[in-house]
């Protein structure tokens, strides 16, 4: 019987985290939103309609998982995307999901079609 590879908690563990960063619906607004490029936090606190202390604690999270990057001018903080591949990985996720309506869709007007 092959032996099971196993992979050390601490991997196991970094890519959890990296995962639960796109967990939270307002990370994905502010990520969407510098899909377009760098953004000024007045900016997406005006995008979002939401607090600046809420959208900074987001922002932070992103830029110390390294998904963002920030610099300041006067007393503006700018962010943008650093790791580009974050966008390639919701493209993924949102084909998926996608496909997977578009399945439960066919299956409801199967299902409304046989019915009457």
């Amino acid at each position: 019987m092959p032996r099971l590879k196993t992979v050390p908690q601490e991997v196991v563990q970094q890519v959890s985290e990296y995962f639960s960063i796109l967990s939270e619906p307002m990370r994905l607004r502010l990520l969407n939103l510098l899909r377009e490029g760098e953004k000024c936090v007045q900016e997406l606190v005006e995008a979002t309609e939401t607090s600046q202390a809420n959208v900074s604690k987001h922002l932070k999270v992103m830029l110390q998982a390294g998904i963002l990057s920030r610099r300041t001018e006067g007393t503006s903080a700018y962010y943008k995307v650093e790791d580009e591949l974050i966008f390639e990985l919701c493209n993924l996720v949102c084909d998926r999901l996608a496909t997977r309506i578009e399945q439960q869709a066919r299956h409801f007007r199967n299902f409304s079609l046989t019915n009457k």
